[in-house]
């Protein structure tokens, strides 16, 4: 798998943006995900990184969720914004990771996007229940840098 295109189809695509709709549906809460190549850093600097560049860092309860893949260096992080971050157990993130990374490793990729997806989202509702009046404050369509 040398590609980014590699990583997905354009439905399996479809599909993880669905599963960010589906997820966000409930919450105030923000799921992105964003892919690239290779992290040429160390995959969790990169990952804060692009957290700031995509604007993750605005929303206003500080509850944005980035899942960052480096797809040649088969390594992702799942980073989530402080208002989060403060109300999840401390191994969530964690078990979420290895929830992905078993899906990962059996080369199901749109699956291990999906569930992890749908993992943070629960917690994202639980925590950040939808209000009336809650817009979406970050595109549900993948990111590729």
């Amino acid at each position: 798998m040398s590609k980014i295109e590699d990583f997905l189809t354009a439905a399996e695509e479809q599909q993880v943006i669905e599963a960010i709709r589906t997820a966000e549906k409930n919450t105030s809460g923000e799921i992105r995900v964003h892919l690239e190549k290779t992290a040429k850093m160390d995959a969790y600097e990169r990952a804060l990184e692009v957290f700031h560049l995509l604007k993750m860092d605005n929303t206003k309860l500080q509850n944005g969720v980035l899942i960052y893949v480096a797809v040649e260096d088969k390594t992702f992080v799942i980073f989530g914004d402080e208002g989060i971050n403060n109300v999840v157990d401390d191994d969530f993130w964690e078990s979420t990771k290895n929830v992905m990374q078993a899906h990962f490793k059996r080369g199901h990729f749109k699956q291990g996007l999906v569930d992890g997806i749908l993992k943070a989202g629960k917690q994202l509702e639980t925590y950040f229940p939808w209000e009336t009046g809650d817009k979406n404050e970050i595109p549900d369509d993948i990111s590729i840098g």
